[in-house]
């Protein structure tokens, strides 16, 4: 278990303030924030890059706020990857195991398992030029898992890859998590804390604002600064089916048809509030997601109004003030809520 206990740190005009949160054995842990947040600080002050002012660092109860790097073992893989460009492939990662008393034959084996189980042993004698991003991220994580660190850590390891290699690498990390990895994972993106994390750190100006599993922090936002950030109001955890080529996810008693490619059967359903449309009565649609239910709530916000509807779960659609006179919107009044297949985004886990 990794404590990060009251941890403060000032750096020019930016400071750590009293930081502290609790990563347990077996986490998939997130900071999630936005960029200048001070989630990349965090991770170095744990790696022991940064030295604290203040506050302490514990890993298994043991301080090891002043130890030194070396004796942490905790692996720290870089968003930039820092690879060495003179060095093979094979070269990059064994270098991680310098200074250890490991026979030849020894570090060759280590290194060989470890790139079979990121599928880059077919690349061992290439050279970094040669590789793409998701393929150097994939060597910056074998260079660091030889070290058999105690905990990951990992600063936006998807921020620079295309979509595919984003859905390739979060399979991997998912893979590492699974085989018993503790990783802190640093990201602006809440599509990756959702889809990866075990629990959520928020970060915002040097400190930490909720902290909690995925669904207490984005369904149940303690400021406004999350609820913000996060976005997410529709947001449901879902079962995906599949049967004839159709896809829908169930959530409680509820069937919403979506479109996706995913074949992972648990995840999150996401809906965004002005891909909900109402109407007094059923109408003849295209649309395959048509339920009715009560109006609980009319809220007026910066974009509209935010009216919220109980149809089995609670969700919210985003109308005009007009829309609102229009349709005599009132709490207690029976509306039906209709959203395309198309507009629901779905999340494996």
């Amino acid at each position: 278990m990794l404590t990060v206990r009251g941890i403060t740190k000032q750096f020019g005009d930016f400071s750590l303030k009293n930081v502290s949160f609790t990563v347990n054995q077996g986490d998939y842990f997130i900071l999630l924030g936005e960029s200048g947040a001070g989630k990349s600080m965090v991770l170095e002050t744990i790696a022991g890059l940064v030295k604290p002012d203040s506050g302490a660092i514990l890993l298994d109860d043991h301080d090891i706020t002043r130890e030194k790097i070396q004796h942490r073992r905790i692996g720290l893989v870089f968003q930039d990857h820092a690879v060495f460009p003179h060095l093979k492939v094979r070269e990059n990662i064994a270098y991680a195991l310098h200074g250890r008393k490991f026979s030849t034959a020894t570090k060759k084996t280590t290194v060989d398992a470890v790139s079979r189980q990121l599928s880059i042993d077919h690349l061992l004698d290439r050279r970094p030029y040669s590789l793409s991003g998701g393929e150097l991220q994939r060597v910056a994580l074998a260079r660091t898992l030889v070290q058999e660190p105690r905990i990951l850590l990992l600063d936006e390891p998807l921020a620079s890859l295309d979509n595919r290699l984003k859905t390739e690498l979060r399979a991997l990390l998912r893979s590492i998590h699974h085989n018993g990895h503790t990783l802190i994972h640093v990201t602006h993106d809440y599509e990756e804390a959702l889809s990866l994390g075990t629990r959520i750190a928020i970060m915002d100006k040097g400190t930490v604002v909720q902290e909690g599993s995925p669904e207490n922090v984005l369904l149940h936002p303690q400021s406004e600064f999350v609820a913000h950030f996060a976005g997410l109001r529709n947001f449901f955890p879902v079962t995906l089916h599949t049967q004839q080529g159709q896809n829908w996810a169930q959530t409680g008693n509820l069937k919403i048809n979506l479109v996706t490619e995913e074949t992972r059967s648990e995840g999150y359903i996401l809906l965004r509030g002005e891909d909900i449309i109402l109407s007094n009565d059923p109408v003849d649609t295209s649309m395959t997601n048509n339920f009715q239910g009560k109006v609980t709530e009319i809220v007026l916000s910066r974009y509209g109004n935010e009216v919220t509807i109980n149809i089995g779960i609670t969700l919210h659609a985003l109308v005009t003030p007009g829309s609102v006179m229009k349709l005599g919107l009132s709490v207690g009044k029976e509306i039906w809520a209709h959203f395309k297949a198309t507009a629901v985004k779905y999340i494996a886990r």
